[in-house]
């Protein structure tokens, strides 16, 4: 790509060579869009261009309608056309497609002495099929209008790929511009989804994989785009995938994918939706869990887990995030990723303070040695790896089962002294357990209850409500190099006891 003032500033045979493969194979309209350079911007550039063919001779038209190649042709085309066509997939036609789409391009053909154009940017085969069957029923000069107009949106296209894409760098003061939509609460149940084993166990936890002959999933997507702009600023929708779209494909795909992760599923679903849709840029997935727990059945007089019944859970879930973009050399890759589980709660009736703070005109709360100590954790963790987290190789996953119990576990047997102090105790836990992270993210909350009644004669409880609206919340990152201050500290503290 390059911005319209190197194009201004070309000689008149450079600007030429850049711009004559616009309209195809018809490099004269760039010859007489050339003397009226500079252009002020995209937009003039382009409607120069469109003015020149919409002024051009009858028989100057029909010999640039000509010039386009059949929709899946074998034959040799330019770079800008087999693009174009391998996008909408007509590279990949099995031979009975290609056989029944040459049939139809010929019967358009023998019609209206033309070959059938269509712009096929965002478009599929299927399209494809549908529009020359129905653009068949059409008279000579409605066809020859619509190949024209046709033309227009192919040259538009081309032209953005030239140019900055669309000159949108320079309609936002060299900023990026947010620009995206999509589709939320896309809700997808799968049963006996291929089971998650082989996972690595830990002390803290029993858990050892998921049997997942229940699969559920809230899926939230977003995709944007350089080409997505005119939908927003001119009402154009020829390259808009419905959101209606999005949420069939995702629920569809669940039905293909043969993995045993959520984090699995979202590269998948996002990397068949960039190959699918080839003028999205950039896909981004949030996808959660939608927990059921085991139930329990009396079978032969012994209590044992149903593989039939499952109980909806009210409790913590996990989730996972991917963000996934089109390189310009088509190239898909994955830019970020993150794994997590959400709301857990936790209280610990004792063994946990909350002394020393800073005390002055503006403090009420008292310091407490003992207290209650009710917590709302959200915790994401980051891999070294971004491949280790889909579970192709389950040895290196990290279930969210196993962070869920480490959490409980280091906060059973710490006497916490701070939220804060805590979720930096876990992390280290969570990283030590599973040095293929980089890093654990932590968002708490504290919602530690109200004391209301202090002593129970005879018994050692105490009565408390819910705390009053305004609730603490920490956020902090603890990485490898946390972890590994954390070893060395206790390292120089243990030779310092043995002297």
């Amino acid at each position: 790509m390059m911005r319209l003032e190197q194009l201004n500033e070309m000689s008149a045979s450079e600007f030429i060579n850049q711009l004559g493969g616009v309209f195809e194979h018809s490099s004269w309209v760039a010859e007489r869009a050339e003397p009226y350079r500079p252009f002020s911007s995209f937009q003039s550039l382009y409607d120069k261009m469109v003015e020149i063919v919409e002024t051009a001779s009858e028989n100057k038209k029909l010999k640039l309608i000509r010039m386009h190649p059949h929709l899946g042709t074998n034959a040799k085309v330019t770079d800008f056309s087999q693009k174009e066509q391998k996008h909408a997939g007509l590279n990949e036609l099995t031979e009975d497609e290609h056989n029944h789409l040459m049939l139809l391009n010929k019967e358009y053909m023998d019609k209206f002495g033309f070959p059938f154009v269509m712009a096929v940017r965002g478009k599929t085969k299927q399209d494809i099929y549908r529009t020359i069957k129905e653009r068949l029923k059409n008279n000579y000069r409605t066809e020859f209008e619509q190949a024209l107009e046709e033309i227009k949106r192919i040259a538009m296209f081309r032209l953005q790929e030239i140019i900055n894409g669309g000159e949108m760098i320079s309609m936002t003061n060299n900023k990026e511009r947010v620009m995206y939509y999509g589709k939320g609460d896309v809700f997808a149940y799968r049963t006996n989804l291929k089971p998650l084993t082989g996972i690595r166990t830990i002390p803290e936890s029993s858990f050892s994989g998921r049997n997942n002959i229940i699969f559920g999933v809230n899926v939230k997507i977003a995709v944007g785009g350089a080409k997505l702009l005119t939908s927003f600023t001119e009402g154009d929708n020829s390259l808009v995938v419905a959101t209606d779209s999005m949420k069939n494909f995702i629920q569809r795909h669940l039905a293909s994918y043969t993995g045993t992760t959520i984090e699995g599923f979202l590269k998948y679903v996002a990397t068949s939706f960039l190959k699918k849709y080839s003028h999205i840029e950039t896909i981004s997935l949030i996808g959660e869990e939608i927990p059921f727990e085991t139930t329990f059945t009396l079978s032969d007089g012994n209590i044992t887990a149903s593989d039939l019944v499952f109980k909806r859970s009210r409790n913590e879930y996990s989730f996972a995030t991917l963000n996934m973009v089109r390189r310009e050399n088509d190239s898909i890759d994955i830019i970020d990723q993150y794994s997590g589980i959400s709301d857990l709660q936790l209280i610990k009736v004792s063994g946990n303070s909350f002394v020393g703070f800073i005390r002055d005109e503006y403090t009420t709360l008292p310091e407490d040695t003992n207290r209650p100590l009710f917590v709302y954790l959200n915790i994401k963790w980051k891999y070294k790896n971004i491949e280790d987290s889909f579970g192709d190789n389950p040895e290196y996953y990290v279930a969210a089962e196993q962070i869920r119990d480490i959490a409980t576990s280091v906060f059973h047997e710490t006497e916490t002294l701070s939220i804060q102090h805590l979720i930096y105790l876990i992390g280290c836990r969570i990283l030590e357990r599973f040095p293929q992270l980089q890093e654990v993210n932590f968002e708490s909350q504290n919602h530690t209850w109200d004391k209301i009644v202090e002593e129970i004669p005879g018994s050692q409880g105490k009565v408390y409500t819910e705390p009053r609206p305004p609730y603490g919340f920490q956020c902090f990152t603890v990485t490898q190099e946390d972890l590994q201050h954390k070893m060395l500290s206790a390292e120089i503290q243990y030779k310092g006891a043995l002297r």
